[in-house]
């Protein structure tokens, strides 16, 4: 097969999504079944988000791997990271109907590798390759895959997850959880119920229009997340995206943590008990570092915006015999090595148990402890952003600049990155400082190169 494509043209920085009915249909989840169960025959496992257009993606999904052989074990609705995690443990390669912290129109397909990681960028060419070319190893009546439903595996998630920490360290620790009415209503819960916490829930029942708020847990839409800690005097709130493989906080006070506050938390943590490397992208605050280097036990390496970036980098350093502690991104996707290598929202909730009980000090008063900073972010729809991007590059001949994933500029103590989005024809900002006037300067800048390179490309398109 032919190896000269060289960029994905349908798969993002994390699967395929998009508008069901338009960009996503069961012909087209139907071809990347054939596809992959082309490249990976063996016994895959698949599952789903709660989205209402699940269901109908994932009878395609099933239909294309049995066709080409595979055995399907359908794990039924269930966070990714619990389908990444069965996979790991006893299946040939998975995938997940989800379109993550996406609108409830949107779906889309994730790959699963053996190792429970997403599949690369290499192998996705390979399998885009397949399905443009139609090039499906497809089996005679007589060999076609046979279906099994195993929708108790869930538990083996749960129970992975509780046994990495002591019995009960959650006891006296009341917890809020959102799951956001996605999956993780199943998952979340139990779990932090079985390390002692009571748990009072909101958006707790399943449902994928997603009534309560949008699958993206934001400040705005955690409001009654927040309300429920305040008046029921929890120890913290935690809420869940809409495959559950983030999480995000609101302290005792239900103040929201930024989620940059939410890494350098727990790194600082895990850095206090073992020395090592954290891997971050390079869309992670600078707080990340200050924390670490406080610390002296370990240091950071970063990569391209993705997990599947980082997870493939913790990966690669341990093989070279280094010690990786942890690893992760600025937005509430945490990846605990120990546990598996992918982003985890049950295993995040279980963890910040675990920081509150063995520290003794409310979530409000880590995060005060924290270095300050101060950032801005912001996005920019277009069609055009990898070419607006690439056009920032020659605007700032002055300042440092790192080109491992879109534009990052660095001034003295201040930085900003401007990417393209891997899932979204967006273009998106992120400018920070420990001074609030340094990061506003170097925003309105760069808005302003933005802005100028925007119609540069929109003037040589109409020529």
């Amino acid at each position: 097969m032919k190896r000269n494509i060289h960029a994905k043209r349908l798969f993002g920085t994390n699967g395929v999504r998009g508008i069901v009915g338009k960009e996503i249909t069961p012909e087209l989840v139907l071809h990347i079944g054939e596809a992959f169960g082309s490249m990976r025959p063996g016994r895959i496992a698949v599952g789903r988000d709660t989205r209402t257009s699940g269901e109908t993606l994932i009878l395609a999904l099933k239909s294309g791997l049995l066709a080409t052989g595979c055995d399907v074990v359908d794990c039924g609705i269930l966070p990714t990271p619990a389908l990444q995690f069965l996979v790991k443990e006893e299946f040939d390669g998975g995938a997940m109907i989800t379109a993550s912290h996406n609108p409830p129109e949107y779906n889309g397909v994730k790959i699963i590798e053996p190792d429970g990681t997403e599949m690369s960028d290499e192998e996705t060419i390979l399998l885009e390759q397949r399905l443009f070319d139609k090039s499906f190893a497809l089996k005679p009546w007589n060999k076609v895959g046979r279906e099994a439903s195993a929708p108790d595996l869930i538990d083996h998630y749960i129970n992975a997850i509780v046994g990495h920490f002591p019995p009960n360290i959650g006891k006296g620790m009341l917890v809020a959880v959102d799951p956001g009415s996605g999956p993780a209503c199943l998952t979340t819960p139990k779990i932090l119920k079985k390390l002692g916490c009571r748990v009072m829930t909101v958006n707790g029942v399943m449902n994928g229009t997603f009534p309560g708020r949008l699958p993206e847990p934001s400040m705005e839409g955690l409001k009654a997340l927040s309300s429920l800690v305040v008046s029921s005097g929890t120890s913290f709130g935690v809420a869940h995206d809409g495959d559950a493989d983030r999480a995000v906080f609101v302290d005792e006070n239900g103040v929201y943590i930024e989620e940059n506050q939410e890494f350098a938390l727990v790194a600082q943590y895990l850095c206090q008990q073992q020395k090592g490397i954290v891997v971050t992208p390079v869309s992670t605050s600078q707080l990340v570092e200050a924390v670490v280097a406080a610390k002296k036990n370990c240091s950071v390496t970063y990569t391209k915006v993705g997990s599947i970036y980082v997870a493939r980098t913790m990966h690669s350093l341990m093989n070279e015999g280094k010690k990786v502690v942890f690893g992760g991104e600025g937005n509430g996707g945490l990846i605990f090595p120990d546990h598996q290598f992918c982003r985890d929202g049950g295993m995040t909730a279980a963890m910040m148990v675990s920081i509150l009980s063995k520290t003794k000090k409310p979530l409000s008063g880590l995060v005060a402890c924290l270095p300050k900073r101060f950032m801005i972010k912001d996005k920019i729809a277009t069609p055009d952003a990898q070419k607006v991007v690439k056009r920032l590059e020659q605007k700032f001949p002055h300042d440092r600049i790192d080109l491992t994933d879109g534009v990052k500029i660095t001034r003295n103590s201040t930085s900003a990155l401007i990417r393209a989005s891997g899932t979204e024809p967006l273009i998106r900002i992120i400018v920070e400082s420990d001074q609030r006037d340094h990061a506003e300067s170097l925003f309105q800048e760069l808005m302003k190169r933005v802005s100028e390179c925007l119609k540069t490309t929109t003037k040589q398109k109409k020529r």
